[in-house]
C-alpha cells in the first residue's frame, strides 16, 4: 500500500484505498485489505466520482489538511465515508435533501465522530450557514439543473478565502439537449463570474459518463 501524496489516500496496483475508520465494517460492500496491521477499504471509482477524479487526474491534490469540509449531496454516504477515513481530524458537514438518503447517512455519522449530517437543501445555504461556519474545502455532487450557481452560492456564503472546491458536474442534469462541452463551458463561465478560479476540468469517463470534475479555488 503506497501513499499517493494526497493525505489519507493510498494506492495498491491500479486501485485507490483509504484506511478504514471502522475495521471489519463495510459501508457499501467494498473490498477490504489488511496490510501491516492496518485495514484499508477499496475506493470504487464506479461508485464514487471523487475516486474517479483522483484516478483520472493522478497528480491532483485537491486538499491538504482541511479543518472543515462542506459536502453537498451526501446521498447514502459512499464518498462521504472515504473522506471520513482520509480526513480523520476534519469536521465534515454533509448536506442531503432526501430523507430516504439521509437515514443511512445519519447511521454512518453515528459511528464516525467527524461527520455532521444536515437534512437541508443545498440551494439554501443560509439555512445551514450558522451550523457550518467557514469551510476550507467545498465538495458538491448533486443532480440539479443549476449546479454551478448552487456551488457558487455556497462558496460565497461558506468557503474560506483561498479555500478549495470540487464540483462534480452532471451534464444531463443540466440539459438533455446541449452538447457536453457546451454545458461545461457555460458552467465554467458561471463560476468565473462568481470569482471562482477553475484550476482544471476532467472528464470522468469511463467511470461516470457525461460527468466532469471541476477543481476550483476561491
Amino acid at each position: 500500500m503506497e501513499p499517493i501524496g494526497l493525505p489519507g489516500v493510498f494506492r495498491h496496483g491500479r486501485d485507490l484505498f483509504t484506511e478504514n475508520a471502522e475495521p471489519g465494517r463495510r459501508v457499501y460492500g467494498e473490498d477490504l485489505r489488511k496490510e501491516g496491521g492496518r485495514e484499508f477499504r477499496r475506493w470504487d471509482p464506479f461508485r464514487s466520482k471523487l475516486a474517479a477524479y483522483l484516478l483520472k487526474a493522478s497528480d491532483a491534490r485537491p486538499w491538504n489538511a482541511p479543518s472543515r469540509v462542506l459536502y453537498l449531496g451526501g446521498a447514502h454516504g459512499t464518498t462521504v465515508s472515504h473522506l471520513s477515513d482520509a480526513l480523520p481530524d476534519a469536521e465534515i458537514y454533509v448536506v442531503e435533501k432526501s430523507p430516504i438518503s439521509f437515514a443511512p447517512l445519519l447511521g454512518l455519522a453515528r459511528r464516525r465522530r467527524n461527520l455532521f449530517p444536515l437534512l437541508a437543501d443545498a440551494q439554501l445555504p443560509e439555512r445551514y450557514q450558522a451550523d457550518v461556519g467557514s469551510a476550507d474545502l467545498l465538495y458538491q455532487d448533486i443532480a440539479q439543473r443549476s449546479q454551478a450557481s448552487i456551488f457558487a452560492e455556497n462558496a460565497e456564503a461558506l468557503l474560506a478565502p483561498g479555500g478549495r472546491g470540487l464540483l462534480m458536474l452532471k451534464v444531463r442534469s443540466v440539459t438533455q439537449s446541449q452538447p457536453a462541452n457546451r454545458v461545461l463551458s457555460e458552467a465554467k463561465a458561471t463560476l468565473q463570474r462568481r470569482h471562482l478560479s477553475v484550476q482544471r476540468s476532467v472528464d470522468l469517463g469511463p467511470f461516470s459518463r457525461e460527468h466532469w470534475a471541476l477543481e476550483l479555488t476561491a
